[in-house]
């Protein structure tokens, strides 16, 4: 993809080019190409969350329950700021997708270049400001005395990380904004191979590395996002890539006012999301624990299994939004339309899938995360027989809110979450918990989630998403037309 600019001196003449092996989610065929550019994105989240299961393994087997204690709160507050860091990055990764479909490479720069470094300021005042404060931190989480000092250690390498692993996800995102996303998901791979590898390297001292037992599971991750974010930096860079500066062209850096103001005002929001669901999973975890350590116990082995069940809604909620945020640039509504209609047909068969093939095989599955024997597997079986099928209208809410956000409209997909988890599902839990006891937790999931379709899916229908604006719109690039598009359908 390409296109004409007023001239400009060699270094500085912006150029657009579609990633080499990528697919071309403007004029491609939908399907394919949203499928082709979802898979990267739901590796890179199985590679997260692969990750955090091996750091982990290794905490609790060389060190100990103490250590692991340590590491999950210290993780806790990692989520809280990655999710709020998602928000800012989502939004530099619509702004960067509008540009790049309305074939605008400048908007596109001025987007990435402003995004960086707005993101420069906030990763080392966040990173600064962690660093003083981690006591005061965890005295606030009530992080448990005996876990504190190991907590302290682990926190605050992890918040020296903070810059690298800010600026690691916004990479990410930017690149997906300009269309690409196999490339994060190779640096991501990378990142996460060199964080297992060094985990037990730095926490027992092997070989000439030395023994920093918690401190250095921490380590492991701050060298492992610096070295990731530094490779795709130089790849960046030998690519001709526009989210980089060239020579004579650090003016992109320089703030923007108005793409700050999208940046915050459109980011907020989204991270806002994140917080919602946070601390609406808190509530029930609280409503769960009344029933004591079989029900905890079971609530936590369907967690761990959920997490995988909803990944492929995240991953297809995150493309859909690249995707239509690029035609929404260039001006292809009609192809946004169809973007919807065909994620949600693929949410639903994703979502659909992996819950048969759970309940298929549930008591080997729940055999990885409770002793065999343990009273909690028939509580977990009853819990997913009801709660599982939630995630079904869950994940078809999930496109439709990525959708509309890919235009701006920002406010809607956050109420429709705020009420179908702070209005409807927390309540409906609490007023018919007397009654029906702990089923009416289990219950709440499913009947939260239908809510969160028919207000997200309305909004999708008749609300003013089309006629919302993200930030200063780029000039659409001239279109092909659906004569010269027939192949965009699936």
């Amino acid at each position: 993809m390409s296109t004409e600019e007023p001239p400009h001196p060699p270094s500085q003449a912006p150029t657009l080019r579609r990633p080499k092996g990528q697919p071309d989610l403007v004029s491609g065929p939908i399907g394919k190409s949203l499928i082709l550019f979802t898979l990267p994105v739901l590796g890179s989240n199985a590679l997260q969350s692969l990750n955090g299961t091996a750091n982990a393994a290794w905490i609790s087997h060389v060190l100990g329950p103490q250590a692991l204690a340590a590491a999950a709160n210290a993780n806790n507050i990692l989520f809280l700021l990655l999710g709020a860091a998602f928000g800012i990055a989502m939004a530099a990764n619509l702004l960067i997708a509008q540009a790049v479909g309305a074939g605008d490479a400048a908007a596109a720069r001025r987007a990435a270049g402003v995004s960086t470094t707005f993101f420069a300021g906030l990763s080392v005042a966040v990173g600064a400001a962690g660093y003083l404060t981690t006591p005061a931190i965890l005295d606030l989480m009530g992080a448990p005395r005996d876990v504190h000092d190991l907590a302290v250690t682990y926190l605050r390498i992890i918040f020296l990380a903070a810059p690298a692993m800010y600026f690691f996800s916004f990479v990410m995102m930017a690149m997906r904004g300009t269309g690409d996303s196999r490339t994060p998901f190779y640096f991501a791979l990378g990142a996460v191979a060199l964080d297992i590898v060094l985990n037990p390297l730095l926490l027992m001292g092997i070989g000439p590395f030395p023994e920093m037992g918690i401190a250095g599971s921490a380590t492991a991750t701050l060298v492992s996002q610096a070295a990731a974010l530094a490779g795709m930096i130089v790849y960046l860079y030998r690519t001709g890539s526009v989210l980089v500066p060239r020579r004579g062209e650090l003016s992109m850096l320089v703030p923007d006012l108005a793409i700050i103001r999208t940046l915050v005002f459109k980011g907020v929001p989204m991270a806002l999301h994140m917080v919602v669901v946070s601390g609406a999973a808190v509530v029930m975890i609280a409503f769960v624990n009344a029933y004591g350590a079989v029900t905890a116990a079971a609530y936590g082995a369907a967690l761990q299994i959920w997490t995988y069940v909803q990944m492929p809604a995240f991953a297809l909620g995150a493309a859909v939004s690249s995707m239509a945020a690029q035609n929404v640039g260039a001006g292809r509504m009609d192809r946004v339309e169809r973007t919807a209609r065909l994620g949600v047909a693929f949410a639903f068969v994703a979502a659909l899938a992996p819950i048969l093939l759970i309940l298929a095989f549930e008591p080997l599955i729940l055999r990885l995360f409770l002793p065999q024997g343990s009273p909690s597997i028939a509580v977990a079986r009853e819990i997913n027989a009801i709660a599982l099928w939630g995630f079904i209208p869950f994940g078809m809410a999930f496109i439709f809110a990525g959708v509309v956000r890919a235009t701006g409209a920002v406010i809607a997909p956050l109420l429709a979450m705020v009420i179908s988890l702070w209005v409807i599902r927390i309540p409906l839990a609490a007023l018919l918990e007397p009654r029906f006891g702990a089923d009416a937790i289990w219950w709440s999931f499913p009947i939260g989630s239908l809510a969160t379709l028919i207000l997200a899916g309305g909004y999708y229908v008749w609300g003013g998403w089309r006629t919302a604006r993200l930030g200063p719109a780029p000039s659409p690039a001239p279109s092909q037309g659906p004569a010269q598009d027939q192949a965009a359908s699936a």
